[in-house]
């Protein structure tokens, strides 16, 4: 699905470079953000000792107890699968 936006001002800047350079910037937020999301996540997988794959499919089947500890693993899981898609969403935009 195709989707555009129109930004307009009246300003004089040119507006083009200013925001292909806040989508750069919030490229590189998104990435730092997924980075730290992996290390969690992999805390969690060392610590339990199964993958995320496996412990999401264990709690959904409600085969863990509920924890603190597992709520946050499944809280970072849904964090990390939306940080990228936020990621994948801006790295297929264009500025024209």
């Amino acid at each position: 699905m195709s989707q555009q936006i129109t930004v307009t001002t009246d300003g004089s800047t040119p507006l083009k470079p200013l925001i292909e350079s806040a989508v750069r910037a919030e490229l590189r937020m998104l990435e730092l953000a997924l980075q730290r999301t992996s290390e969690r996540l992999r805390g969690f997988e060392q610590q339990y000792g199964f993958s995320s794959e496996e412990f999401e499919r264990r709690f959904e089947a409600m085969e863990v107890a509920e924890s603190l500890d597992f709520i946050e693993w499944a809280g970072e899981i849904k964090t990390y699968r939306l940080l990228e898609a936020q990621r994948q969403a801006l790295e297929q935009a264009t500025v024209r």
